[in-house]
């Protein structure tokens, strides 16, 4: 364990109080907020007891009995610098590591962990971006009624027509606009793993924080949205350092079809994503190994290729007190993953519950499976021993789906503030049927204004 318990769940409960009380007495919640500040912070302690490993390799999941804790505290703040045109900065300060420093499952167990750990607190930017909208309203009927927006955290309050576009410039993570569900996409406040909370083969751009420089197109016309995106992505893949220069990049699109089952909101997306840059063939790694009698080795053997991939997510309110979900996702698994994780397939599904029928309204129960799959590609590149972003044990001579069930509370204990239980049951992590399985016990911690 770290030393950082104790003063991150101080934080955690202190933090968000005064930057509510300065937004609150900067605006007029009756007109549109020409400006806001707002806060979160969010602890995790994650622990696992021993598991059976008849051996390990050097990205395995750690058999022994372990814990590790996370901590982040960030600062939302947002302007208007003219109409309908707005600008988003994010600071965050971030501690603690992941179990096994990030490592040992596809479906990595913490959304809140980062691929880069530290002992002491660290300042990064993870947004700086502009919003421009355009209101469909102003051309007359086009637009539709008008919406309010509630203030949140990178969104300032007011209203815009229903049909709009939006455009978003400079640096934040895909999936802040693609693959959103409302049931399992927020790590601070639902579901923990990765391959829950976003669609496990979307190997979307970004640094080992998650996030990166480009732009994305929202066109919303009553019942559908389509949404297109440009991204750099990693010098190299799983990098600290963005490309910037977009010679190596991502394109996606995800068009989104909303509707009502008995007055019940829903909605189907498929998002489409394809990658270009420097990535390793896995046939091509394991033929090398095998000719210089070494593991392979994706980093000397890197071409400038593509690997497209697809995702479809749905999500239906069943009623005003619980919904569903499911997400279904593959990719190319003859190349290297180059940014998210080695999964090549995946499907999951889950339920989230309000806690109305037992007297607590704002708590939430949710539960959810995921079944994460590899390509034969890249099975036999695991299997001679080489290593990915998050797996690789040294060898898989049996390989099994990597299939996980995780479960939440959400316990509302004031306004803005939440504490989680979470478990989570990976059967075979990293795919490799000789090791685990694997219980995961998690505490969240989480206040926001």
């Amino acid at each position: 364990m770290h030393s950082v318990t104790g003063l991150s769940v101080l934080a955690v409960l202190t933090v968000a109080a005064p930057l509510s009380a300065l937004a609150e007495a900067a605006q007029d919640t009756n007109a549109p907020e020409d400006y806001s500040l707002h806060g979160q912070s969010t602890f995790v302690l994650q622990y696992h007891p021993g598991f059976h490993s008849p051996y390990r390799g050097a990205n395995s999941l750690d058999p022994g009995s372990r814990g590790n804790e996370t901590f982040d505290a960030a600062i939302f703040a947002s302007a208007r610098l003219w109409r309908q045109t707005e600008a988003y900065l994010d600071v965050e300060a971030d501690q603690g590591f992941g179990l096994s420093n990030t490592l040992g499952a596809a479906g990595y167990l913490s959304g809140e962990a980062y691929k880069v750990g530290a002992n002491w607190p660290y300042l990064r930017v993870p947004r700086l971006f502009l919003r421009q909208t355009f209101d469909l309203g102003d051309l007359g009927d086009l637009g539709g009624e008008d919406v309010v927006l509630a203030p949140a955290a990178n969104q300032l309050g007011g209203t815009r027509a229903t049909d709009n576009i939006i455009v978003t410039l400079g640096k934040f993570s895909p999936t802040d606009m693609f693959d959103a569900n409302r049931y399992a996409h927020d790590p601070r406040a639902d579901f923990f793993n990765w391959s829950i909370v976003d669609s496990g083969a979307f190997d979307y751009a970004a640094d080992a924080w998650g996030y990166s420089y480009g732009g994305a197109a929202e066109w919303t016309q009553a019942w559908w949205t389509l949404r297109l995106g440009a991204f750099n992505l990693s010098r190299v893949p799983n990098s600290r350092f963005l490309q910037r220069d977009f010679s190596q990049f991502e394109l996606v699109a995800e068009g989104e079809m909303r509707e009502t089952i008995d007055n019940h909101p829903g909605s189907i997306k498929l998002l489409g994503f394809v990658n270009r840059g420097h990535m390793a063939d896995y046939e091509r790694a394991v033929t090398a190994g095998l000719l210089t009698n070494t593991t392979p080795d994706t980093a000397t053997l890197r071409d400038y290729a593509s690997r497209p991939g697809f995702a479809l997510n749905v999500e239906q309110q069943i009623d005003s007190e619980w919904g569903v979900f499911v997400r279904a996702s593959f990719n190319d698994g003859t190349k290297e993953a180059y940014e998210f994780t080695e999964i090549n397939k995946s499907l999951a599904a889950g339920a989230s519950f309000a806690g109305t029928d037992w007297g607590r309204p704002e708590d939430v129960f949710g539960i959810a499976g995921v079944v994460n799959g590899l390509s034969r590609s890249a099975r036999d590149y695991f299997a001679a021993g080489g290593l990915g972003i998050l797996i690789g044990d040294g060898r898989l001579p049996h390989y099994s789906s990597e299939d996980i069930l995780e479960t939440y509370y959400r316990l509302s204990v004031v306004e803005g503030v939440a504490v989680s239980f979470d478990y989570q049951y990976v059967a075979h992590p990293a795919y490799n049927a000789d090791r685990g399985p694997v219980s995961a016990f998690g505490l969240r911690v989480h206040a926001e204004r």
